[in-house]
């Protein structure tokens, strides 16, 4: 640490490693909603954020919990369940009027093909806009993984139950 007058703290959350303050700012001044995902060693979580000088706001969020409920039986952090959980954010953020967003991955590393990505595809599927390169995207036998059969099926429940 610096000891003269002149050395400013960092922001808490820079300090943590938990946000990069010049990320956040180029998207915000994009003026759209955040599709943020985020992935732990368990779940995936998709939100769409819109931006408020009091705080963020969440306009929908999904993770890959929700997923028990269309029945998938063992739903966690996989490319698939990241797909469906970004699929079920995005029928969530169209009903609720949202049609354009750009993608924050936060920390995470962009690697061609990642479970982040996979999210992106899904609500790409689910008819949100969202700039993107195609060459970043996981392919679909990637996505679709063990539950080939099951995937279609879960989509339509995704799809009858939260667009009325």
């Amino acid at each position: 640490m610096a000891t003269n007058n002149r050395y400013r703290v960092p922001f808490m959350r820079r300090l943590k490693g938990k946000t990069d303050y010049r990320k956040r700012k180029a998207l915000l001044a994009s003026g759209l909603p955040r599709a943020v995902v985020r992935k732990s060693n368990k779940n995936i979580i998709v939100e769409i954020v819109s931006y408020d000088p009091l705080g963020d706001r969440v306009i929908s969020f999904a993770t890959s919990k929700h997923l028990k409920k269309f029945g998938m039986d063992n739903p966690n952090a996989n490319t698939t369940s990241a797909y469906l959980t970004g699929f079920m954010a995005g029928k969530i953020a169209l009903s609720k009027g949202v049609e354009k967003c750009i993608l924050d991955i936060g920390l995470n590393h962009p690697i061609p093909g990642a479970r982040v990505f996979s999210s992106l595809k899904g609500m790409l599927d689910a008819g949100l806009d969202i700039p993107h390169s195609e060459n970043i995207l996981p392919d679909d036998e990637r996505i679709r993984g063990k539950i080939d059969a099951g995937m279609e099926e879960i989509k339509e429940k995704i799809s009858s139950e939260v667009i009325p």
